[in-house]
């Protein structure tokens, strides 16, 4: 694994994988050659943040999801975790992380129709966009990653629970993406809303091997608006994702300047 330009560590496809990935590459490489869905990722972002001053939820916000989904799924997987999706639909072990960047890319493409509800309206967008992407399996399988994937997408939604590590997967790497500059677009534009000045706080998320727990996340901020992000968003994702047992969060604040309201926050 390497770090991203956002401070995060993300998926490295040459690292020696305890795990084939051989066939998520082949699908990443699809995913970034298809022009539909490229258009979706650009026409996502226009009712969030266009019309909203939301945050960004555009190729920026998939690519690090993404990365930091697959970036979970290696560090839960070397840490002896087992996955249930793939296995209990009687698919083979390499679709679990085919399941989890597919759900990471096309989970807000909802977007299009409407930011309220949007994990609703990507659904039915994603679904037909799945059987072209998925159009090298056999009918029965297609079937079965088609509901996992699904599945995911849907429960990235705070309002559903997850039934799978890898929908709880999908959940978690959604809030991981917290940065300021996920936030840049709309405080430029003058939105000052609380997760937009919230994401401005958040300087830094690491994700790597805990000594206790199969993932650390570590987030640096600078003031104590970020802690909104961590509490209210993060630990919110965490709640009944499945894997709360696994995952550590511990948030610094770094700002040496004067009295620091929170110091320290541990998940």
């Amino acid at each position: 694994m390497t770090e991203s330009e956002a401070g995060g560590h993300v998926y490295d496809p040459d690292a020696d994988h305890a795990f084939p990935d051989e066939r998520v590459n082949g699908m990443l490489d699809r995913l970034a050659d298809d022009e539909e869905v490229q258009a979706y990722l650009e026409a996502q972002n226009v009712n969030p943040v266009t019309r909203k001053r939301y945050n960004d939820h555009g190729p920026k916000h998939i690519d690090i999801v993404r990365n930091r989904a697959l970036c979970l799924y290696d560090l839960l997987k070397r840490g002896g975790v087992t996955f249930n999706g793939a296995a209990e639909q009687g698919l083979e072990e390499a679709d679990e992380a085919v399941i989890v960047a597919l759900a990471a890319t096309l989970h807000d493409i909802g977007h299009v129709v409407h930011r309220d509800d949007h994990p609703y309206y990507s659904i039915p967008l994603a679904a037909d966009l799945l059987d072209r992407l998925l159009d090298d399996y056999d009918v029965a399988d297609r079937v079965r990653m088609k509901g996992e994937v699904l599945h995911a997408i849907l429960c990235h939604h705070t309002e559903e629970h997850p039934l799978t590590v890898e929908a709880g997967v999908v959940r978690i790497a959604d809030a991981l993406d917290m940065e300021r500059g996920r936030s840049r677009i709309p405080y430029e534009q003058g939105g000052r809303g609380i997760n937009t000045v919230s994401s401005q706080a958040i300087e830094t998320v690491t994700l790597e091997r805990g000594d206790d727990y199969p993932v650390l996340v570590e987030i640096e901020m600078n003031n104590a608006a970020g802690v909104y992000q961590v509490d209210n968003l993060l630990k919110a994702k965490l709640v009944d994702s499945g894997l709360e047992e696994y995952v550590r969060i511990v948030a610094l604040n770094s700002h040496r300047n004067g009295d620091r309201i929170v110091e320290r926050i541990e998940l």
